[in-house]
C-alpha cells in the first residue's frame, strides 16, 4: 500500500512539474522583447495571458489596465522598468492583450 501512494505522489508531483515547465509563447510585435525582458524576470509569462480579461473595466478611459499594472510592478513592487521600456511594455500588452 505505501508503495502504491509513493507512485502515486511521484506521478502527480511529476505531472505538475511538467505543467509547469510549459512555454509561454507571448504574441509577435513590437515591445515583445522588453516585455520577456523585464517581466519575466519576476514572474511567469502566463501571468499576462490569465490576467489579460481581469484587467480592464469595461468603458474605463486611460490610463489603461496595462499601464496601472506596470505602474503597481514599479512603484509598489520595485521593478526597475526605464521609462522608455514601460512606454513600450504597455503599448505591447495594450496591442496584444486587450485594451479597455
Amino acid at each position: 500500500m505505501k508503495t502504491i501512494l509513493l507512485v502515486a505522489a511521484l506521478a502527480l508531483a511529476a505531472g505538475i512539474v511538467a505543467a509547469q515547465e510549459r512555454k509561454i509563447d507571448l504574441k509577435e510585435g513590437p515591445g515583445k522583447q522588453q516585455v520577456e525582458a523585464n517581466c519575466g524576470t519576476c514572474h511567469s509569462l502566463d501571468y499576462i495571458v490569465l490576467n489579460s480579461p481581469n484587467v480592464f473595466v469595461k468603458g474605463a478611459t486611460a490610463p489603461s489596465g496595462w499601464e496601472v499594472s506596470v505602474t503597481k510592478m514599479i512603484k509598489v513592487f520595485g521593478a526597475p522598468i526605464s521609462p522608455e521600456d514601460a512606454k513600450a511594455i504597455v503599448e505591447y500588452l495594450d496591442a496584444n492583450y486587450g485594451k479597455s
